[in-house]
């Protein structure tokens, strides 16, 4: 075979390709074209799903952030419980002690104002003082303190009105007569005075 007919044969098998493909480029632009579509798409999708996850994620973490400060809240307010608590047991640790001895000091008290006849009596009684004022001196130490009523406006978280007086030298609602003496120990009524109030 000849040069000539070696490039004529060249020649038509390169038509014979390109009658095959038409146009070699419009098919690659085109296949580009569908692939920057499809990874244009793919790329919207996936920014939506992130979108979505960062979304949910944020909505969790605020969730688990007010969950946090509930929870500190909470734990806050315990400790102001428990140091409150804390306090007032201590405060008010004799309570029992001190409300079971009140009946004690009624009995001295009562005893204290027997007559002394003889002077065994006599000095029984001065050694009965001597232990009442004992008492009267731990108790107070503890914070036991006693209800003033006497002569005094009636005040119905410290005082009980038993009988009801007319005295028209005092006003209305003044303390005539204490029956029984009350208590209180610091802040806290152990006992009310029973009293007698004007009218």
């Amino acid at each position: 075979m000849t040069e000539v007919e070696k490039n004529k044969d060249e020649n038509e098998s390169q038509e014979a390709k390109l009658d095959g493909n038409e146009n070699p480029q419009e098919t690659n632009g085109e296949a580009d074209a569908a692939e920057l579509e499809t990874e244009a798409a793919n790329e919207a999708e996936l920014a939506e799903e992130t979108e979505d996850r960062v979304a949910e994620l944020t909505a969790l973490l605020e969730e688990e952030e007010n969950k946090r400060l509930r929870l500190l809240a909470d734990f806050e307010n315990f400790k102001r419980r428990a140091s409150l608590d804390k306090e007032a047991l201590q405060k008010y640790r004799a309570q029992e002690l001190v409300t079971n001895l009140i009946p004690v000091l009624d009995n001295f008290e009562r005893a204290l104002t027997v007559e002394a006849k003889t002077e065994e009596a006599q000095s029984l009684l001065t050694g009965m003082e001597m232990v009442h004022r004992s008492l009267v001196q731990a108790l107070e130490t503890e914070g036991l303190a006693e209800i003033d009523a006497q002569d005094r406006e009636f005040d119905p978280n410290f005082h009980q009105a038993i009988m009801t007086g007319n005295d028209e030298e005092k006003d209305s609602g003044i303390v005539l007569e204490v029956f029984q003496k009350g208590y209180q120990l610091k802040d806290r009524v152990l006992r009310p005075t029973m009293v007698k109030v004007n009218e």
